[in-house]
């Protein structure tokens, strides 16, 4: 494989993590908004309570909000698997020099 290909492939990658990671971002916004717990009331922006939202602290019990939060938790697995992915692939090219 090329140094060119690798750095495409790992270009790739990384675009594909991001596009996830704000996907997941955003959906943690979403359930927020509707979970009275996690509602920002103070008027100045912040950042997601992704940590509360994983957790399922202060949110929303309803049946939606809780689809909400697994396919976000979903989301955030393949943002991890994709790291292990890349760390796998990083350290059998190495062993293989």
């Amino acid at each position: 494989m090329t140094g060119e290909t690798v750095y495409l492939l790992c270009g790739v990658w990384a675009l594909l993590m991001l596009a996830i990671f704000i996907q997941a971002i955003r959906l943690s916004y979403r359930i927020e908004a509707r979970s009275p717990g996690l509602t920002n009331r103070s008027g100045f922006p912040r950042n997601a309570m992704i940590f509360h939202t994983v957790t399922n602290t202060n949110v929303a019990r309803d049946e939606e909000t809780q689809a909400m939060r697994r396919r976000m938790n979903r989301l955030l697995l393949i943002v991890l698997a994709g790291f292990a992915l890349l760390w796998a692939g990083v350290s059998l090219v190495q062993s293989a020099e």
